[in-house]
């Protein structure tokens, strides 16, 4: 007769069971300020098949491991420690939130026997994360690992994906325990009834002007390329949300702009003037919607049909006439399948004055700004000598506009740049972008004062040898609040001046390579030198500070200003 023997469970510690997890679930990079507080996982580390990127600041670590996050869809991983590395994470943590990225944050927290007696570096993570992750958790029983960790990737990628923060308590980690793994986890799709998509083709053959505006996560390349064949069987119109270009090919004859920071007027007038609009993943969150003036809420003058991986956010804001609870992927199948029309539909010369309109709208050539540096020409340099599939990285500010105005985004995974609009960002996205992908050229634009923010990363580029290329835009100023500023209160300068350092040594102290550019001409020489030189590189751009955006400068709005105070 025989006997099943079970082979039992090896002892582990709490911080090799969790390092263990992170294997099974198919982590291969993650970032980490290392912390006494988490010394037995980064002790289990040492032994792993895992890449540990070592960063300056945690904030700027959350931001890379988000940055993963958005480009493959699997959760981003960061180890930062307790207290103050907590807070600093929550910058990027909150990206992830508003960006809708899957993100898992290890933090180190206190001894179990110590809390709630405001230990040493001792915090709440549920009252500090509560509010800006999907799910806040204390691993206080080691055997409870592989249940929990499990728990948080599927947490992390269901739905709207986003942030979970996980806390280790220190004793908890080097606790023994004998305790089986977790399975790796899936991600489960949602897909559209027959009815459902039946009922949105009679809504399409009905239409007389419909619009797509597509955005949100949980895309993939083959998503995209089915929605390039929905929307080239149908000839319609589609448009992307803000920071989300990626989701649609700049070159192909239906697409019509984004709806991002200065749109194009015509754009606008567009969407207001259809009968039908398909949202395909976005949530039309304050700027794509224009600070929520672009559609009446919450009833839509247009016919609204809105497509959403997670049911809560179906009816949040916008009474739709049909909501469809599906995931991207398996919505752009179906719609692929739709057979074409029988005749050549009613709104193809929309289409095609929609696609002219932004064609016009974002040729850089036509650009002209105070000073001797013209970024038009920079940006036309740009799509001349950079590949397709260049990653474009920034965070936030007036400049970010030359990068999604006149860069034809044509390739999925090319773009990372926060619709939280959180300053700093693209440093770090560039880093965690060139780790997990080296072959792929990573060009970050970032503003003097955005730059500083997380310009220590830097050294991390450094460390890991990432030949990024960061072209710095320096007008002096915090310029986006001082636009607002001259608009508000025209003539009074007050909190928004900078002093700025050398860029280009910055870039030399580091060990990297560096070149200032305060003219046209001196642009692609230096360009060509920091991408032949297999260095991570900055360019020290000196721009006019009346050159505010790409259309307007600084006196002219205070003029405009003024005029109406007057009036």
């Amino acid at each position: 007769m025989e006997t099943n023997h079970k082979t039992p469970n090896p002892s582990r510690t709490g911080g090799q069971v969790l390092v263990d997890q992170l294997v099974l679930h198919g982590v291969k990079q993650l970032f980490c300020v290392p912390g006494e507080s988490y010394l037995a996982a980064l002790d289990a580390l040492h032994d792993a098949n895992v890449d540990v990127t070592i960063c300056r600041q945690e904030g700027g670590a959350t931001m890379m491991a988000e940055a993963q996050g958005k480009l493959t869809g699997q959760p981003g991983i960061c180890f930062v420690t307790r207290g103050p590395g907590a807070t600093n994470a929550s910058a990027g943590i909150h990206i992830a939130h508003q960006d809708s990225t899957p993100l898992i944050v290890f933090v180190g927290q206190v001894a179990r026997g110590m809390m709630d007696r405001e230990a040493f570096q001792e915090l709440d993570y549920s009252a500090v994360f509560g509010t800006m992750t999907k799910w806040t958790v204390q691993i206080d029983d080691a055997a409870r690992i592989p249940e929990l960790v499990s728990r948080a990737f599927h947490i992390a990628t269901s739905g709207r994906p986003g942030p979970v923060v996980i806390a280790l308590p220190e004793d908890m980690l080097t606790d023994m325990v004998e305790v089986p793994d977790a399975r790796p986890y899936t991600v489960t799709e949602i897909h559209p009834g027959t009815d459902a998509i039946t009922e949105l083709q009679q809504r399409l053959e009905k239409a007389e002007r419909p619009v797509v505006i597509v955005g949100g996560t949980r895309w993939d390349e083959a998503a995209v390329q089915n929605l390039v064949r929905f929307a080239d069987n149908w000839q319609l119109p589609v448009y992307c949300s803000f920071r989300r270009q990626m989701l649609f090919p700049a070159n192909h004859a239906s697409y019509g702009g984004d709806l991002g920071l200065g749109v194009n007027p015509k754009l606008l007038a567009r969407i207001r003037a259809s009968d039908l609009v398909v949202v395909l993943g976005g949530r039309l969150s304050e700027i794509a919607s224009q600070s929520y003036e672009l559609f009446q809420i919450p009833e839509p003058q247009q016919a609204m049909v809105h497509v959403h991986a997670d049911a809560n956010e179906l009816g949040r804001l916008y009474h739709a006439a049909q909501a469809i609870n599906a995931t991207p992927q398996a919505m752009t199948a179906a719609l692929a399948q739709l057979p074409k029309p029988s005749a050549a539909p009613k709104w193809s010369q929309h289409t095609q004055d929609a696609h002219a309109e932004y064609l016009a709208w974002s040729d850089p050539g036509k650009i002209r700004i105070p000073g001797h540096l013209q970024m038009g020409e920079v940006m036309q340099h740009l799509r001349e000598v950079l590949p397709a599939d260049t990653i474009f990285c920034n965070g936030a500010g007036n400049f970010a506009t030359w990068i999604h105005r006149f860069w034809p985004f044509t390739t999925f995974a090319s773009q990372l740049a926060p619709t939280s609009g959180s300053m700093g960002y693209g440093p770090p996205a560039g880093v965690g972008a060139k780790r997990m992908w080296p072959q792929r050229e990573v060009v970050i634009f970032a503003g003097d004062g955005d730059f500083l923010m997380h310009g220590q990363e830097f050294a991390t580029a450094i460390q890991y040898g990432l030949n990024i290329v960061v072209v710095i835009l320096d007008n002096a100023m915090y310029g986006t609040i001082r636009m607002h500023q001259e608009r508000e209160y025209p003539g009074r300068i007050s909190g928004t001046e900078l002093k700025n350092p050398d860029f280009a040594a910055y870039a030399k102290a580091f060990g990297g390579h560096g070149e200032h550019v305060e003219r046209t001409e001196e642009f692609a020489p230096a360009l060509a030198r920091a991408r032949a030189s297999g260095l991570p590189s900055i360019l020290h751009c000196l721009i006019d500070p009346e050159a505010i955006t790409p259309s307007g400068t600084l006196s002219g709005i205070r003029k405009a200003a003024e005029e109406k105070r007057r009036n």
